[in-house]
């Protein structure tokens, strides 16, 4: 078992060899070992000797690299969640975990991740082309792992780069850098979006966007300019500090990395980055939200943050940077005849990026007016064996009808080859082959050299790929989930929630400042496990509404408000969710016992666990759950219901919602 600091034996997870899931949590599990352990520490649980310097629910309560390997099973238990969800509320919680461990702070960064998410959802039906970018990108962000996981040349590629000689730290060092570059690669898309309203506003049929209105993006400056702090420590990474503007700063680290291989030098790079924002009538009337990303990345982190900045800092940035149109057309002009597939070895980090965005195109939400029209695949499976990826994107077999209405059209086409060919996005890009070759793979092919990594790519069928993971009526934004995870903690042993609540005065109650920066602050204090307990307990409210016949929305319907729940509802969502409490347990390494209070959480044992459960149990039934709740006292009980009710506050407090009964 990868984790030394845990004692009770994790259950396998029991997916296909080779398959994306199996990969990546392999990476996670068994690669990640001693991923940001203090080694002058005890590292496992026969040191003989144990520091107490970790967090748990309290301080001081279990040794600091057991915290760290908990943290480290938190960000696996949350990949695993959203692989078989696709759910961007699954999303979320990746996001956090690698903000909780690699930046530390999420309430200082987590404007510009809910900010992408929420402006996409609201500001993409204004479009005609637009597909979601947030849970995108936690698909890129696992894609990743599972190439470096599965493919030795790529593994030993990364390693020369950094001079890395161990495989764990190898492996800590790349989940770090990568997950910064890929979970943050599309964060500027706020700036393309209003560029876009704006184009598809003065769209006419036929015409040509240089004939539009376009925007243009200035005072720039304050974004641009590095801050004193970090120019002092430029020195030491690129050898001079006088670089006063990140513009300046990625221009010299570009033209190092790949000038002399794609004939360009740091002064034309800087005049490309001066103007990408400036004057996007030089780029074909299109704005690069990839710019964006790497400027208000840096400018957060660095600027705002005061986090240290590190070469492979830098690399991240820049592949971010390269992402999209600059590495595409002012670098590489990858569609013309002197193409030069980009090489791993120029720039590990841009590489995998560039392959992982274009290979992640299925289940994602359409947005855009046109976007909802097209055809794009729900899911896709994959084989990483033998240092390959072979990929197989899945339509939904529903849509039959049309893909024959295409073949049939597309065959009449091939015999009389009249007119324009015919397509069906993104179905024909795939299917269609010349040469064995799709052109959707031609393209990645011409972006990213893959003679070194063979890729496949076919189409298939299917029905209900999602068909564990239910949707549910009840609709948010969900951008105050981090507050909801904050009163459900805070209020446990709040003794003004307990009297606000039985006056009815909730509402006033989460009115007042004081009281919630006193919650922000006991909830910062957790460790990651309890964090997202509470943000997972507020997630699960949805399923609850649904399995009680109501629903939550912040639009006007008309149906009965729900003020309070009834006894049996209570009841019923109380069993809800202590299944939901169990499972996450016993996904944590939590077992049954009866430890003291404070000694619970050092051995990983709580008297409300299953006694006994099946050896290798990967899955608590909701008749185990109910069970189990039968034989706890009231108290206890009341544990897994007094938080619901808090919702019911919290919802019309933070996102303007009500429930309504459904009949």
């Amino acid at each position: 078992m990868g984790y030394t600091m845990l004692k009770n034996k994790l259950a396998e997870r029991g997916y296909e060899a080779h398959s994306l899931e199996q990969a990546v949590l392999s990476f996670i599990r068994e690669d990640c070992q001693g991923l940001r352990f203090d080694w002058a520490k005890a590292s496992n649980l026969d040191a003989g000797r144990f520091d107490f310097d970790g967090t748990s629910l309290k301080p001081g309560q279990i040794p600091y690299n057991m915290e760290k390997d908990i943290d480290r099973l938190c960000l696996e238990n949350a990949l695993n969640r959203f692989l078989k969800s696709g759910k961007k509320e699954d999303a979320f919680d990746v996001y956090f975990c690698y903000l909780e461990m690699f930046v530390g702070d999420y309430e200082k960064t987590r404007r510009m991740i809910e900010l992408l998410s929420e402006f996409e959802a609201n500001g993409s039906t204004l479009l005609m082309k637009h597909r979601d970018h947030y849970s995108h990108s936690v698909y890129v962000f696992a894609l990743g792992l599972a190439v470096y996981q599965t493919n030795q040349i790529y593994r030993a590629t990364y390693q020369e780069y950094y001079h890395l000689s161990g495989e764990h730290e190898a492996a800590c060092h790349y989940l770090q850098y990568w997950g910064l570059a890929s979970l943050f690669h599309d964060i500027g898309y706020p700036f393309e979006l209003p560029f876009e309203q704006v184009a598809s506003y003065f769209e006419v049929g036929g015409d040509k966007r240089e004939e539009r209105p376009f925007v243009a993006y200035h005072g720039l400056e304050p974004f641009l300019t590095i801050d004193e702090h970090t120019r002092a420590s430029l020195e030491s990474i690129v050898g001079k500090a006088d670089y006063t503007t990140t513009n300046e700063l990625f221009a010299y680290s570009l033209s190092k990395k790949l000038g002399a291989v794609y004939d360009f030098s740091e002064n034309q790079m800087l005049e490309y980055l001066v103007e990408k924002p400036t004057q996007p009538n030089k780029f074909n009337h299109f704005m690069d939200h990839a710019y964006f990303s790497a400027l208000v990345l840096f400018k957060k982190l660095f600027g705002e943050m005061g986090c240290e900045l590190k070469a492979e800092h830098l690399d991240s940035l820049t592949a971010i940077l390269m992402h999209n149109s600059l590495y595409k057309f002012c670098i590489a002009n990858y569609k013309s005849d002197q193409n030069k597939p980009f090489r791993a070895e120029l720039h590990p980090l841009a590489y995998m990026l560039m392959l992982c965005d274009e290979l992640q195109c299925w289940d994602r939400t359409a947005y855009g007016r046109n976007s909802k029209r097209e055809l794009h695949p729900m899911g896709c499976t994959f084989d990483f064996s033998n240092n390959g990826i072979k990929a197989v994107y899945l339509f939904d077999e529903k849509e039959i009808a049309k893909i024959n209405g295409f073949k049939d059209t597309y065959i009449e086409w091939l015999q009389n080859h009249q007119g324009k060919a015919p397509g069906l996005k993104a179905y024909s890009s795939m299917y269609i082959k010349k040469n064995g070759v799709s052109g959707f793979q031609e393209d990645i092919e011409r972006i990213v050299d893959l003679t070194k990594i063979k890729l496949s790519v076919e189409t298939g069928l299917a029905s209900n790929f999602r068909e564990n993971s239910k949707r549910y009526l009840s609709d948010s934004t969900f951008i105050h989930l981090y507050n909801f995870a904050i009163i459900l903690n805070g209020r446990w042993d709040s003794a003004e929630w307990k009297a606000a609540k039985n006056a009815g005065q909730e509402d006033k109650f989460l009115s007042n400042d004081q009281m919630i920066d006193q919650f922000t602050n006991g909830f910062k204090a957790l460790s990651l496990e309890y964090k997202l307990s509470n943000i997972n307990q507020a997630k699960a409210f949805a399923k609850y509404m649904n399995e009680i016949g109501c629903f939550y929305t912040d639009k006007a319907v008309d149906f009965e408000l729900l003020e309070g729940f009834e006894a049996d509802q209570l009841i019923q969502i109380g069993v809800l969710e202590h299944q939901r409490w169990l499972q996450e347990h016993l996904d944590m390494g939590w077992a049954y016992g009866t430890p003291d209070r404070n000694g619970r959480d050092l051995v990983r044992q709580h008297w409300d666990m299953i006694p006994e459960l099946a050896e290798g149990q990967r899955e608590i039934s909701l008749d185990q759950a109910k069970e189990n709740y039968n034989r706890l006292d009231k108290a206890e009980q009341d544990k897994d219901t007094e938080p619901m009710e808090c919702m019911l506050a919290m919802l019309k407090m933070f996102d303007g919602l009500r429930i309504y009964r459904l009949s």
